[in-house]
């Protein structure tokens, strides 16, 4: 036998040997294919992995779909949308936050928060988000316009964290000029009305030996601009809260003798409408961080609305807790009861309920708007539980004092 037929023989084995090797592997394959598709033969794992293919190609031409209808969407939106990447870097920013922050059309993608917005708070409000969920906030755009844009952040649930940028600058406009025209007026009608309280009340000491239908009527003069007194001072403080012009006196409050003082200035108002008023305090709480007055007047504006609308030989009750981290007082009164429909709504300014419930009785409808100013302010929550005809009860919640702070350090500061 010569080279040329043994180089042929070994030529011939290796090509049988591969042969049987692709064989084997192909075999085995299809035993794969046929196990993960759960086919039967040859023929119906062919079938089965068409099929697959088939629909791998349908759900990719979905999610382009899918992806350009999201695309269209933002684009349609006056809000700005803007798409963090896990490091804070842009993915995707839609036209109206380009418009909104003076860039260039596609300009934003590819640069860090910081590059983009030229604002460190946006990085602050993109982490917290990251951290926690969520996180808003508002800023004024540094740009010609200087915009006033609110930021609502939300973390996405695949990955980064989705930003909604609205502008808010002709509203915060309007509600500066709201505030003006009111702290205006205010000041206007304040002089008019004292002089026509002050000619009242000097009308009803000359009219002592003048007829009762004239003294009745001097009377509602003096109770109807006492009324509207009331109005312009509350209307006033409001506007003065919600403009956050108004400082808070911190220091350390005892809610108990807070509770206490005004359940005392008030107990003899509550008694001439044949009411009794009931504390239920401990002897102690811990001190919680606040402006002093500004908690009493809450405190009385409750107990006020509590004596107000509650029948003659009823009884008030006061009380004070302290549960972990926080402070909770409440005022339950035995009263006509607040609406299910109208609970969510009577911390709104002006609203009042049916005023066919409360004839005779109605205030101004800014008490209870001032008291959930306040108490938002302090950091606490404020709300209502009531039954129709079974009375009320307003529970406010004020947190602790931080625990380094020193009773014999702490002092009045602006807040």
């Amino acid at each position: 036998m010569d080279a040329a037929e043994i180089l042929f023989i070994v030529a011939l084995a290796v090509l049988l040997g591969w042969s049987l090797a692709v064989a084997i592997s192909r075999g085995r394959a299809i035993d794969r294919l046929r196990e993960a598709t759960g086919a039967t033969d040859s023929d119906d794992v062919e079938k089965k992995v068409r099929e697959a293919l088939e629909h791998a190609e349908d759900a990719h031409w979905q999610a382009e779909q899918t992806s350009h209808d999201t695309d269209y969407l933002t684009e349609l939106l006056t809000a700005g949308v803007v798409r963090l990447r896990d490091d804070l870097t842009v993915e995707f920013a839609n036209g109206a936050a380009h418009v909104m922050l003076e860039r260039r059309p596609g300009s934003m993608a590819g640069r860090s928060a910081l590059e983009a917005f030229v604002d460190a708070r946006i990085e602050v409000i993109a982490r917290t988000a990251m951290d926690f969920g969520a996180a808003n906030g508002e800023l004024t755009v540094r740009s010609s316009s200087g915009a006033t844009v609110t930021v609502r952040a939300r973390r996405s649930p695949v990955s980064g964290v989705w930003l909604v940028l609205e502008d808010v600058s002709e509203l915060r406009r309007l509600q500066r000029i709201r505030a003006e025209f009111i702290d205006n007026l205010s000041h206007e009608l304040r002089t008019p009305l004292t002089t026509i309280s002050l000619l009242a009340e000097t009308a009803a000491r000359d009219a002592e030996s003048a007829s009762p239908r004239l003294r009745d009527r001097i009377a509602k003069i003096e109770i109807e601009t006492g009324h509207l007194i009331q109005m312009i001072n509350e209307l006033l403080d409001l506007s003065r809260i919600e403009s956050g012009t108004v400082q808070l006196l911190l220091d350390d409050v005892d809610l108990v003798k807070l509770a206490r003082t005004t359940a005392e200035r008030l107990r003899m108002f509550a008694e001439r409408q044949g009411l009794r008023i009931d504390l239920d305090l401990p002897d102690r709480v811990s001190p919680v961080r606040g402006d002093e007055d500004r908690l009493g007047q809450v405190l009385v504006n409750l107990l006020h609305n509590a004596v107000k609308f509650s029948p003659d030989g009823g009884r008030i009750v006061v009380g004070v807790r302290e549960d972990p981290g926080e402070i909770r007082v409440w005022v339950r009164d035995p009263g006509i009861g607040v609406p299910r429909a109208d609970l969510a709504r009577i911390f709104e300014r002006f609203y009042k309920v049916d005023r066919a419930r409360v004839r005779g009785r109605g205030g101004t409808g800014l008490g209870l708007s001032i008291a959930r100013h306040v108490v938002e302010s302090h950091g606490g929550r404020i709300w209502a539980e009531s039954e129709e005809g079974s009375g009320s009860t307003f529970i406010l919640v004020i947190p602790l004092a931080p625990a380094d702070t020193a009773p014999e350090a702490s002092g009045p500061q602006a807040g």
